[in-house]
């Protein structure tokens, strides 16, 4: 039973992986996510469903395109892999249910936002404002959902206040207006207890990464996206060592 559904959770994952790839490609160029269906971006020829499975078609047809062998990016299945992963994550930590699902697919569209902003510096507001949607009503009772809503409002203020002061200190934009809305999301998912060390986390995870990308300006949706990830995985052990710090 177990393995069962580790399985079906694995499927729903890639198949959430496959569907971010239509997000991260289409989104930034304006396009509709729904038609044309899946073609080849350098033939234009339809994708047959075959070509399609998630993961597998990519390796079959090792990495090219079926009508014009054109490379296929890796991204495609590493993307794909990586949503069977967060979605294992979120299963063992949850179990199974419809809440499952929903997790998932917040935290899968997490990575489609940090895969554009690597691209383009820059996220579409249309699929943060879902992902910011989706965490405040990621609650069945009513009393969650305000709380939600609040806490969401409570880190994209701060955030807000923030992006203010350092703009006007540094004399240059600071901070995107993604960002602030990534954080309503962080405080939607984590509260603000769990959700202040999860900015702690993203800056230090920000911090690795430039001191291995001096050269090259790094978007933070990426950092804070995988800080929340991180942080609502380990919620109970991020709780602990916050109380070892603060209580002694």
């Amino acid at each position: 039973m177990f393995i069962t559904e580790l399985f079906f959770v694995f499927l729903i994952g890639i198949s959430l992986g496959s569907f971010a790839n239509v997000l991260i490609y289409r989104l930034p160029r304006g396009e509709s996510i729904v038609l044309p269906s899946s073609h080849c971006p350098t033939c234009q020829t339809p994708i047959k469903p075959y070509h399609n499975i998630p993961v597998l078609s990519w390796f079959f047809l090792r990495g090219k395109c079926a009508n014009c062998e054109a490379k296929i990016s890796k991204r495609y299945p590493i993307v794909e892999i990586l949503g069977g992963i967060i979605s294992i994550a979120v299963y063992f930590k949850i179990g199974l249910s419809i809440e499952t699902f929903l997790v998932s697919l917040i935290f899968i569209l997490l990575m489609a936002l940090s895969f554009i902003d690597f691209d383009h510096r820059a996220v579409p507001d249309n699929l943060n404002l879902t992902v910011l949607t989706l965490a405040m009503i990621n609650e069945v009772d009513v009393h969650s959902f305000f709380m939600n809503i609040e806490n969401a409002l409570i880190f994209a203020g701060g955030f807000a206040l923030l992006r203010f002061y350092v703009s006007y200190f540094v004399k240059r934009e600071a901070m995107g207006e993604g960002d602030i809305i990534v954080a309503g999301t962080l405080g939607a998912m984590l509260g603000v207890y769990v959700g202040v060390f999860a900015v702690f986390v993203s800056a230090l995870i920000s911090i690795i990464a430039f001191m291995f990308y001096k050269d090259r300006e790094l978007p933070f949706v990426p950092f804070l996206s995988l800080a929340i990830f991180l942080v609502w995985v380990f919620e109970q052990e991020s709780i602990y060592f916050l109380n070892l710090i603060l209580l002694g």
